[in-house]
C-alpha cells in the first residue's frame, strides 16, 4: 500500500483501495457528494488531502486516522504544501483594476433552488473588452470555464480558506460570445427521434444540480455506442453544452415543451 501525506490526491487513494471512498465520506458530511461518480471524477483528480480537509472543516490527521486501518502508510512528517498545487496567477489577474471587475455571487440564487444560468449569460454578454466577470460559488463552474475558454476568455479560479470558489473571466479583444441559436424545429425534432427509434438511450437531468446536467450528458455520450442517439429531459436549453457537442461532431435537436421542460436529442450523423 502506498505511503500518503497531506499532498496525496484523493484520486490516488481511490485507485489504491476503493474502500477509501466510504472511509473518506465518514469523515465529514460534505464528502457525501463523492458518492456521485461524476463529481468524484471531477473533484478527486484535482483535490489533495490538505485541500479536502479545508473543504470538510477537518484536519489531515482525520483522514490519516480513517485510512491507516485500510493499510495506507502515513508519512508522519509535516508535508509542506507543494509549490505546484496552485495554478500560477496569470498576467491578466496582475493587471486588472477593481473598476473593471463585475462581481456575481450565485450562492444565494442556488440556495433558493433557482438556476443562475440566464443571469450569468447576461453578465457575460454585457462584458466589454478588458472587463472581467468574477463569479463566487460553492463549486468551480467547470462547464462555464470550458465554454468561455474556447471563446477566447482568459480564466483563473481559486478556492479561499472559507471553501468558496472565486473564478475570474477576462474578456480579451478577441473574445466572443457563443451563438445560442438552437437547431431544428418541431417537425425536424420528431423526424430525428423517429429515425433512431429503437436505438436511443433516454436520461433525465432535470433533478440534478449544476454542474451535473452537462457532466452527466457528456458522460453518457462517451459511452454511447456507434449509431445510437441520446434523448435528454432537461430544464432548459443547455447553451454551454452546445459548442462542446459541435466540437465532438455530434448533431442535436431541441424542443421546448414548456417552462422547465425541454427535450434534447443528440446523435452523430
Amino acid at each position: 500500500m502506498i505511503t500518503i501525506n497531506a499532498n496525496t490526491k484523493i484520486s490516488a487513494l481511490l485507485r489504491e483501495d476503493p474502500a477509501a471512498l466510504e472511509a473518506i465520506i465518514s469523515i465529514a458530511p460534505k464528502f457525501t457528494k463523492l458518492r456521485n461518480p461524476l463529481l468524484r471524477k471531477l473533484m478527486a483528480s484535482r483535490t489533495t488531502i490538505r485541500m479536502a480537509s479545508k473543504i470538510g472543516g477537518v484536519t489531515p490527521e482525520a483522514f490519516f486516522a480513517k485510512l491507516e486501518p485500510l493499510g495506507f502508510s502515513i508519512d508522519k512528517a509535516e508535508a509542506p504544501e507543494e509549490a505546484g498545487s496552485h495554478t500560477p496567477m496569470p498576467d491578466f489577474m496582475k493587471n486588472i483594476s477593481p473598476e473593471n471587475v463585475l462581481e456575481l455571487d450565485v450562492r444565494p440564487i442556488l440556495n433558493e433552488g433557482k438556476d443562475p444560468f440566464n443571469l450569468i449569460l447576461g453578465k457575460v454578454k454585457a462584458l466589454e473588452s478588458g472587463q472581467t466577470l468574477k463569479i463566487i460559488n460553492d463549486f468551480e463552474p467547470i462547464p462555464l470555464i470550458l465554454l468561455l475558454e474556447k471563446q477566447g476568455f482568459k480564466v483563473y479560479s481559486e478556492m479561499d480558506d472559507g471553501n468558496t470558489y472565486h473564478t475570474w473571466f477576462f474578456k480579451a479583444d478577441a473574445s466572443s460570445i457563443p451563438d445560442t441559436t438552437v437547431k431544428g424545429n418541431d417537425d425536424d425534432f420528431e423526424a430525428c427521434v423517429k429515425k433512431y427509434e429503437g436505438r436511443t438511450t433516454t436520461i433525465d437531468v432535470r433533478h440534478l444540480e449544476m454542474p451535473l446536467p452537462m457532466l452527466t450528458i457528456l458522460d453518457e455520450l462517451d459511452k454511447l455506442p456507434e449509431g445510437q442517439a441520446l434523448y435528454v429531459d432537461h430544464k432548459r436549453i443547455p447553451v454551454f453544452l452546445l459548442p462542446e457537442l459541435e466540437e465532438r461532431k455530434f448533431e442535436y435537436r431541441a424542443k421546448e415543451i414548456s417552462e422547465g421542460n425541454v427535450k434534447l436529442f443528440i446523435f452523430k450523423p
